[in-house]
């Protein structure tokens, strides 16, 4: 890596629960660098029931505050959240769209048995910061997701660094 550091960018990682977005985050955080906010972390370290979806949408607005106040200063952001819908993710690319920032979509996806089979170890690994989840749990989130299409996917910029999907 050379000493000039990218233009600050929005970095949306975009998977179900397994999927590897932590992994992924924290790879591309030291590489570009980058902050990351991870809501399950935060809750988990305050004491708050990762379940609780109230708590976490204000924690998702601040931390998308905070993001853009990053990204003025120059500073590139992951945001951790999973974006599970489209309008979550058309929301924050046409924000980082007016702040003339690139925005990029990490989508991470895998199948339903290799989900569970990951989950399945890190519930048994009690990993600071994760929610345990079923595979119950894990097939009512399927149903609900909407997974970005290429279309979608050629809306937002190349990544610098990983991989896209």
């Amino acid at each position: 890596m050379d000493d000039v550091s990218p233009e600050p960018r929005l970095i949306l990682l975009c998977g179900l629960p397994g999927s590897g977005k932590t992994t992924l985050a924290k790879r591309l955080a030291r590489e570009l660098p980058a902050v990351r906010l991870c809501p399950d972390e935060w809750m988990a370290d305050l004491g708050i029931d990762l379940f609780d979806e109230n708590i976490r949408d204000r924690l998702e607005r601040r931390f998308w505050e905070h993001a853009q106040d990053l990204s003025r200063l120059g500073q590139s952001v992951i945001l951790e959240f999973g974006f599970w819908a489209r309008a979550e993710r058309d929301e924050k690319r046409l924000g980082a769209r007016a702040l003339g920032l690139p925005v990029e979509l990490h989508y991470l996806a895998a199948p339903v048995d290799e989900l569970c089979r990951r989950l399945e170890a890190r519930n048994g690994e009690g990993v600071p910061g994760t929610a345990p989840v079923s595979r119950e749990l894990l097939e009512e989130y399927v149903e609900i997701f909407q997974a970005p299409d290429a279309d979608e996917l050629a809306l937002f910029d190349e990544p610098l660094l990983g991989r896209r999907g």
